[in-house]
């Protein structure tokens, strides 16, 4: 089911003065100065193919691909992927546009977090609000989802963390492996002294060059000692063992996951969150190079141990589709960096902060009014849909969120001619962490909560809408003389052209470092574009 821009979002990115900075480190897609600015309203969203996409209780649209949901449930599994948006960024900032089948609408607006109510515990807040976007009926609906914040350092779990590192020849590109390697020095030092890490590295072949060493380990003979004869303490080992790393020959990704795999069920520690984290252009090679495959391979250690994975994605040439795959099939979530203050946002503040869990297998269910909903879409999370009677199937994949995260499911709604009354429920379910326990929360929303337009609305909304009609934009742009891949949905004709879409950006009512980004993102996809 192919859908449009705008999306579901998650955990955006957070900024840093570096590894030993103060503060929360979180920068809000907020205003500088709370005040609201005049600007244009937004257009409806794109409709594909020109179709209506009218839904009727039990029945099918006009579309035959199903755009509209025909039964007013909108079921999916939730995800804090944000890699879409990193590389797309890096592709622009290099003077291209980047491929169409790479930008995914939801990995956009998930780089951009909200400033949503937090619960007290685990799980989820729920919040539902919209805006309407033109004079035809259309509105953006946002179902925003958020988890409570990392806690104190001395409250969180220990982490036992594999990483599974690429050194093929693919990695000498400068800002790979060498990326990599200062990264990880940086979070060596970063983590407590009851963490522990084990490295692995993988070329044609794969090797686990250090097995899991807590870092407070004072060294000698015990586990994680080397065989140099020196007494060498935790941290020590991890430094040496990352500064030897040197790039080889081709990239056997499957041997890499295995062994990485097999290296962290052998080190896991009871009470501790133990994690596999892939750094990795992703671009495999050698044996099997299919994601399924490459998980069938381990798929007892995930399901039996709960060892998530995290996959960091580096490199202009960049396996996209692979990575976020292998996230998602291992229950985990995928980043990209492209430089240094990148690298260190994720392993210095997002990884040692999100190591805990605040809920597993999340899944969100929104449930339209038919009375007085005409037609609406999900906009992104192509590859997350999980069927409606599936959403209460504890036993059914959903995603797996940690401390501090937002998620916004952006919809777009046509509301019925003189509809009033309420609009929608949203549900979100989720297994405690610990107990592992289903529990609910919903939220709701009626008819007269989209009576504002979206120029006038929250900051946080416009930034987000902005940023979704960004990724639609990408997905049918060409380079002059170029093409439009039509496989893609086509836009519908008031979608913004990315001039126009640049105006709207330097119109946003708040000037953050991340939208300062956002903006000149689309600047440049705006003159790449330009006859």
């Amino acid at each position: 089911m192919r859908q449009g821009i705008l999306a579901l979002a998650v955990a955006g990115s957070v900024t840093l003065a570096g590894c030993g900075g103060g503060g929360d480190g979180v920068e809000r897609a907020t205003g500088d100065s709370g005040e609201k600015r005049d600007s244009a309203p937004m257009p409806a969203p794109a409709l594909p193919n020109g179709g209506t996409g009218a839904a009727t209780p039990g029945g099918q649209g006009d579309d035959e691909r199903r755009e509209f949901a025909p039964d007013h449930l909108s079921t999916f599994a939730l995800d804090v992927d944000t890699a879409s948006y990193g590389f797309a960024r890096r592709t622009l900032a290099e003077g291209r546009l980047p491929d169409p089948s790479t930008v995914r609408p939801e990995e956009f607006v998930n780089s951009f977090r909200q400033d949503y109510p937090r619960p007290d515990g685990d799980g989820f807040s729920v919040s539902v609000d919209g805006a309407r976007t033109d004079g035809d009926g259309w509105s953006l609906l946002r179902v925003g989802l958020a988890t409570r914040g990392e806690p104190a350092e001395t409250e969180r779990p220990p982490a036992a963390l594999t990483f599974v590192i690429d050194v093929s020849g693919s990695m000498a590109e400068p800002g790979r492996l060498d990326l990599v390697k200062r990264s990880l020095g940086l979070m060596t030092d970063r983590l407590r002294p009851d963490d522990s890490v084990a490295l692995v590295t993988f070329s044609d072949t794969a090797e686990t060059v250090l097995p899991m060493t807590r870092l407070g380990d004072g060294g000698g003979s015990g586990e994680g000692a080397t065989d140099d004869g020196e007494n060498a303490g935790g941290r020590t080992r991890v430094h040496r063992a990352v500064a030897a790393l040197e790039p080889t020959q081709s990239t056997n990704l499957e041997a890499g996951i295995a062994t990485g795999y097999d290296t962290a069920v052998r080190g896991r520690k009871e009470g501790a969150t133990n994690r596999v984290v892939l750094l990795s252009d992703a671009l495999a090679n050698t044996g099997e190079t299919s994601a399924d495959g490459i998980l069938d391979r381990i798929s007892d250690a995930r399901r039996e141990h709960g060892i998530t994975l995290f996959g960091v994605g580096v490199g202009s040439d960049y396996g996209d589709a692979l990575m976020e795959r292998l996230a998602d099939r291992g229950d985990g979530h995928t980043t990209y960096v492209s430089n240094e203050a990148e690298a260190r946002e994720v392993f210095c503040e997002q990884l040692p902060a999100h190591i805990e869990l605040r809920a597993r297998d999340a899944k969100a269910q929104v449930a339209f009014d038919p009375e007085t909903v005409e037609q609406f879409r999900l906009i992104g999370y192509d590859n997350r849909a999980v069927a409606d009677d599936d959403f209460r199937d504890d036993s059914v994949d959903g995603g797996e969120i940690g401390p501090g995260h937002t998620v916004t499911a952006l919809y777009a709604v046509r509301t019925k001619p003189g509809a009033d009354g309420r609009l929608a429920t949203a549900s979100v379910r989720w297994l405690d962490p610990d107990s592992r326990e289903p529990r609910e929360e919903s939220g709701r929303i009626g008819t007269a909560d989209l009576d504002g337009s979206l120029g006038e609305a929250d900051a946080d909304l416009q930034v987000t809408a902005v940023a979704a009609y960004f990724a639609d934009a990408l997905r049918s742009a060409a380079p002059p003389g170029g093409h439009v891949d039509r496989d893609l949905p086509e836009p519908h004709p008031a979608t913004p052209t990315l001039a126009e879409l640049s105006e709207r950006a330097h119109a946003l009512p708040t000037r953050t470092k991340q939208v300062r980004e956002l903006t000149s993102s689309i600047d440049r996809a705006a003159r790449l574009t330009a006859g």
